[in-house]
């Protein structure tokens, strides 16, 4: 089952002031036009860079839509290629200042991977590569997948400092989730409940329809093997990041 891509930041920010606004930017530009089929991920990410780059937007937005790129496949020859295309047609200027931002993003991710392959040396499970689900992670996380019959299990691995959304397994009977770390250091928090500490071996059950988030800790490589429990009507539904404050106060 294809997982939908579900969007509250306009809410979040917006909902009470702008409303409509917020509907659009969750409902319909992410709800509706993020999820269509006729163009991947990896597509789009592309040509959102490139919009952005056009209109000249150098913010945050744009860094976050070109880590999405490099997340979802688009390579440093790739994103380089597509810069210089459009800036003929866009400026040059655009281009600069979109190349300092793009250079910065993949210079960060060769520098992590060598700290990637050491933590692979220390565990038995494949690492993986980057996490398509990215943009409902704040830092780097990665996916391999272990076993796709009978019961989906998949190994999900955070660099330091990373953890996803908060998020809710719904489904109207069954569904939940299973976690067991098999390397480095993590968390695992319900909404309204103390973190839980994870380590290899540590098994967490997740009951359907209960709001959480799991994630490595500020200093620690973190890896648990993920098994998405059958149930009817199952869907993932993410939410906001988790506090700054609360996570940096974990140990």
């Amino acid at each position: 089952m294809k997982e939908k891509i579900v969007q509250t930041a306009g809410r979040k920010a917006l909902g009470e002031f702008a409303p409509e606004f917020a509907h659009f930017n969750d409902d319909v530009l992410f709800g509706e036009n993020w999820n269509n089929d006729d163009l991947d991920l990896r597509t789009r990410c592309l040509l959102t860079v490139v919009a952005l780059m056009a209109q000249g937007i150098t913010d945050s937005s744009l860094r976050y839509h070109i880590e999405n790129a490099r997340l979802h496949g688009v390579s440093r020859k790739e994103m380089a290629a597509a810069i210089t295309h459009v800036a003929f047609y866009a400026g040059w200027p655009k281009a600069w200042a979109t190349f300092n931002m793009a250079k910065d993003v993949y210079i960060e991710s060769n520098e992590a991977h060598s700290e990637k392959d050491k933590y692979q040396n220390t565990l038995f499970f494949p690492v993986g590569d980057p996490n398509p689900y990215g943009k409902y992670f704040v830092g780097q996380s990665y996916l391999a997948p272990i076993s796709t019959q009978q019961i989906p299990v998949f190994n999900v691995t955070f660099e330091p400092g990373c953890r996803n959304n908060w998020h809710i397994h719904h489904a109207q009977s069954g569904g939940g989730q299973m976690l067991i770390c098999v390397g480095g250091r993590g968390y695992y928090q319900e909404w309204g409940e103390a973190p839980v500490e994870m380590t290899p071996g540590t098994v967490i059950n997740i009951s359907a329809n209960v709001k959480h988030w799991h994630g490595a800790a500020p200093d620690s490589w973190f890896s648990h093997l993920a098994m998405e429990i059958p149930g009817e009507e199952a869907i993932t539904e993410w939410c906001e990041p988790v506090d700054e404050a609360q996570y940096a106060a974990l140990g």
